[in-house]
């Protein structure tokens, strides 16, 4: 499972200078499972970011979606906009991918749709704010670049389709309402885990709190990083502050004799 991280910004904003709140990041609750087009599967453990304005957002599709201000602030906002839960589906098709139970803003918790378009490469292109702490993020790839590439009943098994046939056919001849074919089209869709239960959002819930939070900080815990790319990005970053305050000192004529950074 791809754990909240900050792979290009440890420790530090735009500016180069020290931020000690970057790397305390937690998920209130734990991703669901993937689901979903196969080919995005390629996606699981990847990560991608974009500047704009001043907040870098970062994506990591079926795990979380988080914001940090670029600022000189001495508390400038860095937050989880949501967290991988299911699919947002109309008319057999993927339209988003929905990440909800984000920190929280007030009477509710920040969440986000994320749209995906087709592009020659995987990025983010954009992210908006319809609603407050209601995000947008418009994500392009050329995994959903097939016309076909985004549709629902392709992926269902056997007999999941020919449960979704007999409900077309019920509807068509008026045996079943509109509202009762959309309600049964959503218990098909939860028992082929592309929507959550009540019960299945209580258990990722309470699986966060049994295993405990701090398996889910940003970064590790206690110094420990998840990946040795990570960690010698890390160090690289930790060296380069070194020598930040070792020319600091020195310009204002104070020895770091003694000294350990």
């Amino acid at each position: 499972m791809k754990i909240v991280d900050e792979p290009s910004s440890y420790g530090l904003n735009n500016n180069g200078y020290y931020n000690p709140y970057v790397n305390t990041l937690t998920m209130r609750v734990k991703p669901a499972n993937f689901s979903g087009p196969p080919r995005l599967k390629r996606l699981v453990g990847r990560c991608f970011d974009k500047i704009l304005e001043s907040y870098k957002y970062e994506l990591c599709p079926f795990s979380n979606v988080t914001q940090h201000e670029q600022s000189l602030r001495w508390n400038p906002y860095s937050g989880v906009l949501g967290v991988w839960q299911e699919w947002e589906i109309r008319n057999n098709t993927f339209v988003a991918m929905v990440m909800g139970d984000g920190d929280s803003c007030g009477e509710k918790f920040r969440s986000t749709k994320v749209f995906f378009v087709c592009g020659n490469k995987s990025a983010i292109l954009n992210v908006t704010e319809p609603h407050t702490c209601e995000y947008h993020l418009t994500f392009q790839t050329v995994l959903v670049c097939h016309p076909n590439a985004m549709l629902v009943y392709p992926i269902l098994s056997q007999p999941e389709r020919d449960t979704w046939n007999q409900l077309e056919t019920l509807l068509a001849y008026e045996e079943i309402t509109p509202k009762g074919y959309q309600k049964k089209l959503r218990l098909l869709f939860e028992q082929a885990g592309l929507y959550l239960t009540k019960e299945k959002k209580e258990m990722l819930a309470t699986k966060v709190q049994e295993e405990g939070r701090e398996t889910y900080n940003t970064g590790g815990t206690n110094g420990q990083f998840f990946r040795i790319d990570k960690c010698n990005i890390e160090y690289q970053k930790l060296e380069a502050e070194n020598e930040r305050l070792k020319k600091l000192l020195k310009d204002n004529g104070i020895s770091d004799e003694g000294n350990k950074f």
